[in-house]
């Protein structure tokens, strides 16, 4: 009997520690898109094949490492209509759009790549052009998944879509993440509900191998 008691405190304290190590998927490695609102940007809401921007909009692209929209890094540099587009003249019966890529950072990059440097160009398209045509028109070629996520900006990632990146991945990458994720992390921080369930069992556990040595003791 004492036996058996030990091996399920044993087992009991495996299973504690356990459940405190870190969970591995942290994040997905993708294009975020982006709406310039004055002098912010904003995540979009829908996607650049759907999406059709005005004559005179600024829309950017970022590829990084990212869990979702909360903590998605923004396209760096300028993104000035004005500037972006100061040699493309206006043409009647097209519109122009200022885009804004950004490739990234080498810690973002997927093993055995490096981006390009970031870019801005002008796209004069027809007036109901969505933003993956305008996109296409600067920044060919373009990738896309079954699902039309886009894949890659210029060739860039050569391969991969969305994919998931590890805990460990993910610290080696620079994400800026934004006040509510570290929030978060803080908040997950201290010791987890494995460790106390796991403790609690310990105890009772011990407690009742002391019982058991005393009760054949005393027969």
């Amino acid at each position: 009997m004492i036996r058996r008691l030990t091996a399920l405190i044993v087992a009991a304290l495996f299973l504690g520690l356990a459940g405190t190590g870190p969970a591995q998927a942290a994040g997905y490695r993708y294009w975020s898109f982006w709406d310039r609102d004055g002098d912010r940007w904003v995540y979009a809401t829908e996607g650049p094949s759907t999406a059709r921007p005005a004559d005179g909009a600024v829309q950017g692209f970022r590829f990084a490492v990212s869990e979702d929209s909360r903590d998605a890094s923004r396209p760096r540099g300028a993104a000035s209509f004005e500037a972006i587009c100061a040699r493309t003249p206006a043409r009647d019966g097209m519109k122009r759009v200022a885009l804004v890529v950004d490739f990234g950072t080498p810690a973002d990059a997927p093993s055995g790549e490096t981006p390009p440097p970031a870019r801005t160009a002008c796209a004069r398209v027809r007036q109901d052009a969505t933003t993956a045509e305008a996109l296409a028109s600067t920044a060919k070629p373009l990738r896309y998944d079954p699902n039309a996520l886009l894949c890659a900006i210029s060739g860039y990632p050569e391969s991969g879509c969305g994919d998931q990146v590890t805990t460990t991945d993910k610290d080696n990458a620079s994400t800026e993440p934004s006040a509510s994720s570290a929030s978060s992390a803080d908040e997950n921080s201290g010791p987890s509900v494995g460790v106390y369930a796991g403790g609690a069992l310990v105890a009772a556990l011990a407690a009742a191998a002391v019982w058991q040595a005393r009760r054949r003791r005393n027969v």
